[in-house]
């Protein structure tokens, strides 16, 4: 069974395959997302305030490693099966959080915890891509990605609400559910790679060429700078709530999120008909307004919640752009052959940029004291971004030319998809 059944009136996208695959994204990303906002407080209590940092350092920095070898697994094994694996990663990390009691336990366990986010969300998008219509793909991961963004948005409301009302160890048990329902759709999902191999532990051995896609290095490059603000978000964000007086912690994600949905229902076709670098050029450039409107939020200020949930919106509406457009954009420029390395390639960058954000806040929070500490991290994070901007606008400059197709990539598409 295709995923995209095509009818008399053109390609459909919206299948019951489809639908699991999209309730598989939510349960996943929730999962994982639900202990975010109340991780710095417990490794806190656990004694390891120093190593806040690591949170989010740890659990990236496994997650890119990870990501050449689900790559390669995701082009040869299949996509099935490293979806699956990154969501049995979750399951078991979320049972094993209430018994592994030190900080060092902990640490270790968000390092393991990575290899999730390393390998589910490669295969997922290298199954999209296989099937959707080169044309149709900015539209498709939007929808795709509302779902995800549905469970981040949830997951850290969910989880401060059990964390506050009940215990962290019913949040973490709670997780490992979400992982688990992820896990049995998943089985029911047919497999899209044709020539598939069986598993072999040489397969993760990788030649050189197999670390890094060349053709995905644009993407790569715009992504590590607007990931940063991520890392920073994650990191900080806890503390600018209770710094305000708000006690759900995970409320920011909820308000952020809800905005990515919006902008994702309403513009999910405007880099198919657009083309990827335009959009991506106006929402790198709403993610700097964010920063700027969070480094206004000062909590001697009346008017800072006002900043705070406003920079929240304008945040989730940069993200509600980007992440579909930037998926589309690697897969336009990727052979199908090594999609999946693409695909890697450019969850790499995503990766790196929210580690390094993650550590830079978490030492800028730790060697300058008050909300200069947090401004900088805020103002960093906008200025790569707006660095991220400027590539941009080189590139579609130099992209510009009469008669192109509306996407910018349309002589790759037309290698890859066969499309006049």
């Amino acid at each position: 069974m295709s995923l995209f059944r095509s009818t008399s009136r053109g390609p459909s996208l919206y299948t019951l395959s489809f639908w699991l695959l999209c309730v598989s994204n939510f349960l996943f990303s929730a999962s994982f997302s639900m202990m975010i906002p109340e991780l710095p407080d417990y490794l806190t209590k656990l004694g390891g305030r120093e190593y806040v940092g690591l949170i989010i350092a740890l659990f990236t920095l496994t997650a890119g490693v990870s990501r050449p070898f689900s790559g390669k697994i995701t082009d040869t094994v299949g996509r099935v099966p490293v979806m699956a694996f990154g969501s049995i990663v979750c399951f078991l990390c979320g049972f094993l959080y209430p018994y592994l009691l030190t900080v060092w336990g902990f640490l270790t366990l968000r390092l393991i915890h990575g290899f999730s986010t390393g390998t589910k969300p490669t295969a997922t998008s290298a199954y999209v891509a296989d099937v959707v219509p080169a044309t149709r793909r900015g539209e498709a991961m939007g929808m795709l990605g509302l779902f995800t963004a549905m469970g981040m948005s949830l997951g850290p409301a969910i989880g401060s609400w059990l964390a506050d009302d009940y215990s962290m160890n019913v949040m973490f048990w709670t997780s490992s559910a979400f992982a688990l329902l992820s896990i049995g759709i998943l089985l029911q999902m047919p497999e899209t790679l044709v020539n598939r191999q069986p598993f072999r532990f040489g397969l993760l051995r990788l030649k050189r060429e197999e670390l890094f896609d060349k053709q995905a290095l644009p993407p790569f490059l715009v992504l590590l700078l607007q990931s940063f603000s991520s890392g920073v978000i994650l990191t900080v964000i806890g503390t600018v709530s209770a710094s305000l007086g708000i006690a759900n912690k995970g409320l920011f994600f909820t308000v952020y999120t809800i905005a990515s949905l919006a902008v994702r229902l309403l513009f999910s076709k405007s880099s198919d008909r657009y083309g990827r670098l335009p959009v991506l050029f106006i929402s790198t450039a709403v993610l700097a307004f964010s920063m700027v409107l969070l480094i206004l939020t000062d909590p001697s200020d009346r008017n800072a919640p006002s900043w705070f949930w406003t920079a929240a919106i304008f945040y989730g509406m940069s993200w509600g752009m980007n992440s579909p457009t930037i998926q589309a954009w690697t897969a336009d420029l990727s052979n199908e052959a090594t999609r999946g390395r693409a695909m890697a390639t450019m969850y790499i960058a995503l990766e790196a940029g929210i580690g390094i954000g993650a550590l830079a806040s978490g030492w800028l929070l730790n060697h300058i004291t008050g909300e200069a500490g947090i401004d900088s991290s805020f103002a960093v994070s906008g200025g790569l971004a707006m660095i991220a901007v400027f590539y941009l606008g080189w590139l579609w400059r130099q992209r510009q030319k009469p008669g192109r197709h509306p996407i910018d990539e349309a002589d790759e598409m037309a290698l890859i998809d066969g499309e006049p």
